[in-house]
């Protein structure tokens, strides 16, 4: 058999996620590593996702690593655009293009027992690696429902995450199916220049006024002049969030107020009854993720836009067709339905210790020992993993704790001699039912919608109930009494092949 190339860590994706393990893996003085991405550019959703008007609804001196401050910002939210360079910057100062391999999906990933290590199979070809890190995100795969008709439609066909740039939108009729955070940034983006809009909704969304503007000159001057400006901005934006917290994952009945805010927020935009009411939601906000938008509900109000409360049933032709009998024509039909997020394609692609997939393994719901280790899958650590999501804060602080973890996890391995740890299953399963007791109480558990924060038995096992700071205390250190340390015999270890 030919050797294959070893590595002691392989990454799996190139977003904020793996960039930053890859810095943090360089600053604990690992350099044997490599960034396996399925495209040609850095960057993750950031790079996948650039419909009209595409921008992150976190500020943007939060959403940043804190090892890698950014003075420039130019608008307190930024915009798709502004982060990938910002990714494309990050590889650049922390040297990480040696360790990228583009064009290399992984196709499988086998833990092998006798070596202690991982089988990799990627479009490039075949390597193995000591510790595998899936850094693939939630917010990667586009789902897209199976709609009777829908492969027969003349028009075009895509989804947000997959934009369709050589379509020329104007003076077309289109059909934006979805309301969550996508859509609501894509209609008022291409209500200007199409014919006919129509958007189909599910659910309606609750929406905040964006408190965005421009950074001026000065502000950006002071936070490249004095870096302790930059930091008590992030740490201030940083506390107002945490303090949120509590209305979201312990006293629902908090966020009363905000929801009189939204309401507010849509009077002043939608003045016709009928569509203000076909626009309220009716369960508590929060339960679903809050959105912010100026623009949405008055694109909404313009002539050639139309709201048909009901899902997409079916597409005759070149007409839609949705529960309620609404029936229009169209040229395009854009889906902003979201990812795979409770059902990551990546889980069917990893085989772990016993030969089956950690989807099999998480046939009953998705669980992980702080967010980030399986029981059976020695090894293997997750960037943004089970109940590590965040619906009020920046992830970018959830995935610097993790690589807190990741460290400390390497730093395990080489102190105990051990190849690799596999977290014993009390633990997992200890952690995710103490997880699960407290999120009965959150507003995601209890506001009386259906999200994509819950899977298809109705469990939560996106979001974490609690502060980020939390987190970070709980993956500050690895817990030997929480895995099981494996050993090989020396001859076998590392040998590729």
């Amino acid at each position: 058999m030919a050797e294959r190339e070893h590595t002691r860590v392989a990454v799996i994706g190139s977003g904020f996620g793996g960039l930053g393990a890859g810095v943090r893996l360089r600053r604990e003085g690992v350099t044997d590593f490599v960034i396996l991405e399925r495209a040609d550019a850095v960057g993750g959703t950031w790079r996948d996702n650039d419909y009209p008007g595409c921008a992150c609804d976190v500020p943007s001196h939060l959403y940043s690593f804190s090892f890698a401050p950014n003075a420039a910002w130019p608008r307190t939210f930024s915009g798709q655009p502004h982060i990938r360079d910002y990714l494309e910057r990050v590889t650049d100062t922390f040297g990480l293009r040696p360790h990228l391999r583009f064009n290399s999906e992984v196709l499988r990933a086998r833990w092998n027992r006798e070596a202690a290590h991982w089988e990799l199979l990627t479009a490039s070809g075949e390597r193995t690696a000591d510790v595998l890190i899936s850094a693939t995100g939630p917010l990667s795969d586009p789902k897209v429902p199976d709609i009777p008709g829908l492969r027969d439609f003349p028009g075009r066909v895509f989804h947000s995450a997959r934009w369709d740039h050589g379509f020329e939108l104007d003076g077309k009729r289109v059909a934006v199916v979805g309301t969550g955070a996508s859509a609501i940034q894509i209609v008022p983006s291409i209500q200007p220049w199409v014919r006919r809009l129509t958007v189909v909704q599910r659910t309606p969304p609750w929406v905040l006024p964006r408190m965005d503007r421009g950074i001026n000159a000065v502000e950006k001057w002071l936070h490249h002049t004095v870096p302790a400006t930059h930091r008590a901005r992030r740490g201030l934006l940083w506390l107002i969030r945490e303090f949120q917290v509590g209305a979201f994952a312990k006293r629902p009945q908090l966020m009363k107020a905000t929801e009189q805010l939204a309401r507010a927020h849509m009077r002043r935009a939608i003045r016709d009854p009928l569509l203000r009411s076909k626009l309220t939601p009716d369960y508590t906000i929060g339960c679903k993720r809050i959105l912010l938008s100026n623009d949405y509900y008055p694109a909404l109000a313009r002539p050639n836009t139309e709201v048909v409360a009901s899902a997409l049933t079916e597409v005759r032709g070149s007409t839609v067709v949705t529960a309620d009998g609404t029936e229009r024509e169209v040229d395009a039909i854009v889906f902003g339905t979201g990812f795979h997020v409770t059902d990551m394609p990546i889980a069917d692609r990893v085989i772990g210790a016993e030969g089956r997939t950690l989807a099999e393994h998480w046939k009953d719901g998705m669980a992980a020992l702080r967010g980030s280790t399986v029981d059976g899958f020695p090894n293997l650590l997750m960037i943004i993993g089970p109940n590590t999501g965040l619906g009020n804060s920046s992830m970018i602080l959830m995935i610097e704790s993790t690589l807190n973890y990741v460290a400390d996890y390497l730093r395990v391995l080489d102190r105990t001699g051990a190849a690799a740890l596999d977290a014993r299953p009390r633990a997992v399963r200890s952690w995710n039912e103490a997880l699960q007791r407290r999120m009965g109480r959150t507003v995601w558990n209890s506001g009386g919608c259906v999200s994509w924060y819950l899977d298809s038995a109705g469990r939560n096992t996106t979001v974490w109930p609690g502060t980020t700071a939390e987190f970070r205390r709980a993956t500050r250190q690895v817990r030997l009494a929480e895995y099981e340390l494996l050993r090989v015999p020396t001859a076998t270890k590392g040998a590729g092949v």
